[in-house]
């Protein structure tokens, strides 16, 4: 094979790559790859990838976060900075879903587990269904949340 057909091909599988909807084992596989982070080098570090937007944790729609398990605050986030620093556990979705309340209480309990809500989608600009994994690493929480369609 020339080096130039395995270029395109490596470009289109890409492609094909970057246009599909990312999966609950991508949410999972993303989410346990922080994990593996923070216990390698630390939250502080595992922060500054996600602000940095680390294509290795925001790929697409498809990102993570992390929040404090005991105060609710928002520690990282690579989408709205805005929220960063904000304990915003009590605020409902379009629903009146406090489902940040849920993500709190389900990794304090059982430590990973689905969440769903209702969010806006930055692609869409619409309110649409989504889901979240969420896994505890000691006193924080990642969270990995793919659109339903």
């Amino acid at each position: 094979m020339t080096t130039a057909l395995l270029c395109m091909s490596v470009a289109a599988a890409a492609a094909a790559w970057a246009g599909a909807e990312p999966t609950e084992k991508d949410a999972i596989a993303m989410a346990e790859r922080g994990a593996a982070y923070i216990k390698a080098h630390g939250k502080e570090e595992m922060m500054k990838k996600i602000t940095a937007k680390d294509p290795e944790f925001v790929q697409g729609s498809l990102y993570v976060d992390m929040r404090d398990i005991n105060s609710g605050i928002v520690l990282a986030h690579p989408i709205n900075a805005s929220i960063v620093g904000k304990d915003l556990t009590d605020v409902p979705d379009a629903g009146g879903k406090k489902y940040r309340r849920e993500i709190i209480e389900l990794a304090a309990r059982k430590g990973k587990g689905w969440v769903d809500y209702m969010y806006k989608n930055p692609a869409s600009g619409k309110i649409e269904p989504k889901t979240t994994y969420i896994l505890r690493v000691g006193d924080v929480v990642l969270e990995a949340g793919i659109y339903k369609k």
